[in-house]
């Protein structure tokens, strides 16, 4: 399944979101609905929100277009034909000062298919980023679905027991997996208006939760996590579940594979035709400040490695401060003034380093 970049422009013959023949004087893709012109409908959108119990929904909240005419459950308006903004274009989150999220539809994409949610209880904090894949139906849907009941899972869920490190990280890594049926079940249940014929809603899918020093992530796709220490050596704690892994372990430089043709095919998803399997997990010590950084492959697709996106985060703060909200803007802001190919969600919580913990902790992956 590939989830990746497609093309800038729409030419006089195909269509740039999914690639069916157009005419030259076409405004609008007849098989997905694409614009295929700079033009959007310009309509007022009511101001987006942000409380993590209201999450953004995946249709228009703007009734009238610029035209006068009424905007249809599309999307898109009943006389002109013009797309309307929605407002999971560009959506934000910030439920307390140190964590927030950012995000946004890109520069090429028809629509946003990528989702967050975030989650923040008396011990300890959560952040879920699921994007969607492209080229299946729905699966704006099916990624918003998704996050929002693995948040409410690893949200509402006790803390552990014990506070020692090696108890906090069997506690969460139980509960990341609750998480992922949670995740799952719910992308799936989206598959049951899919038109015959068309691929079903899925989506990839990451989900991080930092608790007494401890940062416990689980995986299923090619969305990342990254620790990003103010010192010390920049990690990805995730392993991507794609082609470009592959070769990336049968010897293929990191940046050879990840611009190849299939660099974003994944080997994992959500959705009722996912190949199954418990999620990756990992944890390690958070043992000074720093940040916790969760992204779709909107913004690693210019900024892979570790080190690199330490850098540019070191960047943005240098100039913005370190604000979570400000930050993830910037960082999807960012990501579009270089092409804004794909989606882009970015999603940030700021470590303090009060709690020490075990720095012994392995951060090997691992599957269940």
């Amino acid at each position: 399944m590939t989830d990746g970049p497609t093309d800038t422009v729409a030419t006089g013959t195909s269509c740039h979101a999914c690639g069916e023949s157009v005419g030259e004087v076409d405004q609008f893709c007849e098989s997905c609905g694409a614009p295929l012109r700079e033009q959007e409908a310009m309509v007022a959108v009511e101001p987006l929100a942000t409380d993590r119990s209201n999450p953004p929904p995946g249709s228009n909240v703007a009734r009238a277009c610029s035209c006068g005419a009424e905007i249809d459950s599309d999307g898109y308006c009943t006389a002109c034909g013009l797309r309307a903004p929605s407002e999971r274009d560009h959506f934000s989150e910030q439920p307390a000062p140190d964590v927030a999220f950012v995000c946004d539809r890109g520069i090429v994409h028809a629509r946003n298919e990528d989702a967050a949610a975030l989650g923040v209880a008396e011990h300890h904090v959560v952040l879920v980023v699921c994007d969607g894949v492209s080229n299946a139906f729905d699966s704006d849907v099916a990624s918003l679905a998704a996050a929002c009941a693995a948040r409410d899972v690893l949200t509402e869920a006790d803390g552990s027991k014990s506070s020692s490190p090696a108890a906090v990280v069997e506690h969460w890594t139980d509960l990341h997996h609750d998480a992922a049926v949670a995740a799952q079940r719910e992308a799936a249940a989206t598959a049951a208006g899919v038109p015959a014929g068309e691929n079903p809603p899925s989506s990839t899918y990451v989900a991080a939760v930092i608790d007494s020093g401890v940062l416990i992530a689980a995986w299923i796709g090619d969305s990342r996590c990254y620790w990003l220490p103010d010192v010390g050596p920049a990690l990805q704690v995730s392993v991507d579940d794609s082609w470009a892994t592959v070769q990336v372990n049968q010897g293929t430089a990191r940046e050879v594979a990840e611009a190849g043709p299939q660099a974003h095919a994944i080997t994992r998803w959500l959705g009722i035709d996912s190949p199954g399997g418990a999620p990756s997990t990992t944890s390690i010590a958070l043992d000074g400040p720093g940040w916790v950084l969760v992204c779709s492959d909107g913004l690693w697709n210019y900024c892979s490695s570790a080190p690199n996106v330490a850098a540019l985060l070191e960047q943005h703060v240098a100039v913005i401060g370190d604000d979570p909200l400000q930050l993830a803007g910037a960082l999807c802001q960012w990501a579009n003034d270089q092409g804004g190919h794909d989606n882009v969600t970015v999603a940030l919580a700021r470590v303090s380093g009060d709690v020490a913990a075990d720095p012994d902790l392995d951060p090997t992956p691992r599957s269940a």
